[in-house]
Formats: structure tokens, C-alpha cells, sequence
């Protein structure tokens, strides 16, 4: 099992070989394909299969 299939819409993430995306809210994780919406890329859809999205479980601080 990969960490994808524990994502779930509203959840935070940042993908580990694209750190100029910035975060990642989670849109919906269907059959290991999962719709992230990226601060810096937009819509993206990940496939669970190939890339272990890493979860965020805070938030960034703001200054």
C-alpha cells in the first residue's frame, strides 16, 4: 500500500520532486489518481502509483 490511498480531499501535500509548487491541497483521490491543487502550479493530477506525495500535517506559519 502507498501513502496515496491515505489522501483525502482536503488534506495538505507537497510533492517531492517539484518543491517549486508549493503546497498542495488535495481535490480527490479517485482509483490512485489524485487532483492536487498547487499553490505555484495550479490543478495537477498525480498518479499514487509514481509519485508518494508527502503529506503536510501543519500548515505554514504566516509572518
Amino acid at each position: 500500500m502507498n501513502m496515496g490511498s491515505l489522501l483525502e480531499p482536503g488534506m495538505l501535500v507537497r510533492h517531492p520532486q517539484k518543491s517549486d509548487w508549493g503546497l498542495g491541497q488535495v481535490q480527490s483521490n479517485i482509483g490512485g489518481k489524485i487532483t492536487v491543487n498547487f499553490e505555484h502550479a495550479g490543478k495537477q493530477v498525480i498518479v499514487s502509483e509514481r509519485i508518494d506525495l508527502i503529506p503536510v500535517f501543519e500548515p505554514p506559519k504566516s509572518t
